[in-house]
């Protein structure tokens, strides 16, 4: 059992969490199912509810209270069993703290005067309390102005790093409530939070960064509840009685890196007895809006693997190069022991240049974390506050050996559920695949973002739109991106412009004032349609709709009566690889047309909105607009002879991908599509809009064994090319890394950035075969269509309902596909020269020259 999309129940933020469970093994498919509800001391029961629903139903009892527990059980009524299954393990589900009057803690940091403009040394504070009795159990509801990171009694609370995360600040600001019951004892007690600026007022963004974007101050919030053996209670809240004082962290940025003197540490700081009392002063006291506090939607941003040295190097008396073999986002965690006063550098980056750490694509994040030793032993060290992108790592001012056991590499990233997988029998494409896999996790950082490494990790909406089909396939990613897309509509402009990044923050000239942009504003329709594809929530859909049909209505009063999108600035097929270096956006495809074919795909996804909603009006209505626009689109930008005024693979990929040509059309686009990708060799040309759309284009027109051919290329540009090149992760450009070994000389090149990666969500539909027809894939279509002489492939992938797998395999026998449908699910398996069937829950194996024995 779970509630929402989170991974437990403590801390639900909605007062009626909705319900998923799974189907025992062997079930088929659900006729039934009974809740029970223990609350109060009491226990309640739906009685049998006729119904296959077992995937985010409707809360069946009274709403719950701010921090009320609830205990929940399932049975349920199948078509492979004789009667109802037994209860389900209790699964708890906790309220949060739901009203602003919940609230009585007050922000409190440091009672210092500050230079606003200049670095500022990070604070801790603290409190020292006492528990009048045996401890029952205990919450911790705690956020910041900034980041912080909890201790009790000398002991981690938590496991979540850059906590609260990055919100609207504004407007949403997250808590985090954690069970601290284990930390606390009868008698002294000490609660304290190292601080550090983070988002909210630490240097970020274009240019050298903006400071104080919401706020100067560096602030803890946090509220402490114990409930004693007896029944009573007491509260422990952040307010004038808590103190202050710096702590070891010198300084510490998002971009900059962190600088830690051990000298300055005391590790009992938070103990009841650990602290000089002289070093503390009382804490000054800011205001929050308690009702702009929410509890999170998706899981934290936690150490998720650890990585090891593959080739230490020392390349001067004092100085070693570290290369981790993966290019990832994170920091070390480092164990040293040295004279006091030993200040040790970590400079990171994501490639070399000439043997030599490559900084020029930072820009001016400068990645530097530095650590003072404290001579007193071993230390082990980790900075608290701040990420790099990198693969390697140089470390100066040590003369010893550094050896692979003194240094690791902690992952990090929102702590998502692995839920896709695929593999073939081509290594080149394994390792593109485990690229786009490593770049998700490096850019799935509390929010979606562009790049890790770079002055920049902004919430890019343009990127996560083509991006959204393969991250739900490879992650559940539901909660994270929801919470986005709540941000997402908060930014909205009144007109309805969808801005360029999420959260929104200064940036240059060419981003302010915000305007509206084809592909990119158009995050507000399609990623909702995706997660609600996905993972079957319409409560998802209906929320965003507004936002969705707020963006459509502008672009079609920007359209007017032509029903054409040829007016203001676009970026059109970002990062073709024609564009010059310094001027992304000047590909090969007219910018207007991209707009033009978005606005009709905006158009149609708001009229499928609205029918899944229930909103038949709507519906009628923007189904009609799309259809006046992709006629349009046919008069302004078909030719005469079938050819497109922009004669570039974008443009026949999205008039293809689109629909928007007329059935006579569609065939003589997709061969001259074709046509296009032979005379350039295979090589890559398209960006960030026509790139995810190609494959699928050429395979629906005929044109199978030209998709493979594009997809297997390895001459520059090309996915596999990086492959070649030794990338780990995906690449911003094409030729981020050029063939002779030099970097691309724009200023704008990350080896980190995921759009480009979309492509696996065709490896994952037509190579590897799977694909959702119903939401949730309560549907399943198993339809692999092999190419490239590749002679098998698998892939599995953990829907709402179960496992859903494909294996297949080509023999002298035919092809054989080996295919898994969840309980409470369907499938319809169209095999190559074979008919549909239609396929029940369980395993399958298919051979299609038995079926064609069958068929004859």
């Amino acid at each position: 059992m779970s509630f929402e999309h989170l991974p437990d129940g403590l801390g639900i933020g909605v007062p009626t969490p909705r319900l998923t469970w799974m189907l025992p093994p062997d079930a088929g498919a659900q006729e039934a199912y009974e809740l029970e509800l223990a609350r109060d001391g009491r226990t309640d029961r739906t009685g049998r509810i006729a119904s296959s629903d077992q995937l985010l139903v409707a809360w069946p009892g009274a709403p719950l209270a701010s921090r009320e527990r609830v205990t929940v059980r399932v049975r349920v009524w199948a078509t492979e069993a004789g009667g109802p299954s037994d209860w389900s393990v209790p699964s708890v589900v906790e309220a949060g703290l739901f009203d602003a009057a919940d609230w009585h803690a007050l922000p409190v940091g440091a009672d210092r005067d500050e230079d606003p403009a200049a670095d500022r040394r990070p604070t801790r504070v603290r409190k020292d309390f006492e528990l009048h009795g045996p401890v029952a159990c205990a919450r911790l509801y705690i956020s910041a102005h900034g980041l912080y990171e909890a201790e009790i009694n000398g002991r981690r609370v938590g496991d979540e790093v850059l906590a609260p995360g990055w919100t609207v600040y504004p407007h949403r600001l997250r808590y985090r409530i954690h069970d601290v019951t284990d930390l606390l004892a009868e008698g002294a007690n000490t609660i304290g939070a190292w601080l550090g600026d983070g988002w909210y007022r630490g240097k970020y963004g274009f240019d050298g960064g903006t400071r104080n974007i919401y706020g100067t101050d560096q602030s803890l919030i946090a509220q402490l509840e114990v409930t004693y053996e007896d029944g009573t209670t007491a509260s422990v809240a952040t307010d004038r009685t808590w103190s202050a004082a710096p702590g070891p962290i010198l300084t510490s940025g998002l971009y900059e890196g962190e600088t830690f003197d051990a000298r300055l540490h005391d590790p009992g700081w938070a103990t009841p007895s650990g602290a000089d009392a002289e070093e503390w002063t009382p804490v000054r006291t800011g205001s929050r809006d308690f009702g702009t506090l929410v509890a999170p939607m998706g899981p934290p941003v936690r150490c998720t693997e650890e990585v090891v040295p593959v080739l230490v190097t020392r390349t001067g008396d004092d100085r070693h190069l570290l290369d981790f073999g993966q290019n990832l986002v994170g920091r070390l965690c480092v164990t040293l022991d040295g004279a006091a006063g030993t200040a040790v550098t970590f400079r990171h980056a994501e490639v070399l240049e000439e043997g030599e750490l490559a900084t020029r694509p930072l820009r001016e994040a400068y990645a530097t974390d530095t650590l003072v030793l404290s001579g007193q032993g071993p230390l082990t060290w980790e900075p608290r506050f701040t990420l790099h992108g990198f693969r390697y790592v140089e470390v100066s001012g040590w003369t010893d050996d550094v050896t692979a056991d003194m240094v690791t590499a902690r992952v990090y990233h929102t702590d998502m559920r692995r839920t896709g997988w695929f593999e073939c029998s081509d290594p080149l494409v394994n390792r593109l695949h485990e690229n786009v896999v490593w770049s998700m996790r490096g850019n799935f950082v509390d929010i979606p973002t562009d790049c890790p490494q770079r002055d920049e990790r902004l919430g890019w909406t343009g990127d996560i739109q083509v991006f959204a089909p393969t991250a739900s396939y490879l992650y559940d990613c539901v909660g994270m991106l929801d919470s986005w897309l709540t941000d997402v509509g908060l930014e909205q402009l009144p007109d309805g412009t969808i801005p360029w990044y999420v959260p929104v923050i200064p940036g240059e000239p060419m981003w302010t004032p915000i305007h509206p942009g084809a592909a990119w504003g158009d995050v507000a329709t399609l990623t909702p349609w995706t997660l609600y594809q996905r993972f079957g929530d319409l409560d998802l859909l209906r929320r965003h709709y507004p936002m969705a049909k707020k963006w459509v209505d502008l672009v079609e009063g920007l359209a007017g009566p032509t029903r054409l999108w040829n007016t203001g600035f676009q970026l059109g097929d970002w990062l073709d690889p024609a564009a010059p270096p310094d001027d992304p956006a000047a590909g090969r495809t007219d910018r207007y047309l991209v707009a033009t074919a978005y606005f009709a795909y905006s158009a149609r996804h708001l009229a499928l909105m609205a029918a899944a909603s229930g909103s038949g009006a709507d519906a009628e209505r923007y189904g009609e607009l799309a259809d006046e626009v992709a006629d349009a689109f046919r008069h302004r930008y078909v030719l005469a002879s079938g050819r497109m005024t922009s004669d570039s693979p974008t443009a026949y990929a999205v008039a293809l991908a689109f629909d928007l040509l007329t059935p006579s059309q569609r065939q003589p686009a997709g061969d001259r599509l074709a046509q296009l990708v032979s005379e350039d060799d295979a090589c890559i040309a398209t960006g960030f809009v026509g790139t995810p759309l190609i494959c699928d284009a050429l395979t629906d027109t005929g044109h199978l064994d030209v998709a493979y051919r594009l997809l297997l290329q390895t001459q520059c540009p090309s996915w596999l090319y990086t492959v070649t090149m030794g990338a780990t992760t995906i690449w911003e450009r094409w030729d981020s890394l050029r063939p002779d070994g030099t970097l691309n000389p724009g200023g704008m090149t990350s080896f980190n950035h995921y759009a480009l990666g979309a492509v696996a969500d065709w490896l994952h539909r037509v190579v590897g075969g799977v694909t959702a027809i119903e939401p949730g894939y309560r549907k399943i279509a198993f339809h692999p269509r092999p190419g490239g002489g590749m002679t098998w492939a698998r892939t599995r992938h953990e829907t709402p309902y179960g496992t859903v797998s494909l294996s297949w395999e080509q023999t002298v026998n035919g092809l054989t596909a080996s295919m898994v449908v969840p309980d409470g699910c369907e499938a319809i398996a169209q095999l190559p020269g074979c008919p549909p069937i239609t396929l029940t829950p369980g395993a399958h194996v298919l051979n299609t020259a038995e079926l064609a024995t069958k068929a004859v």
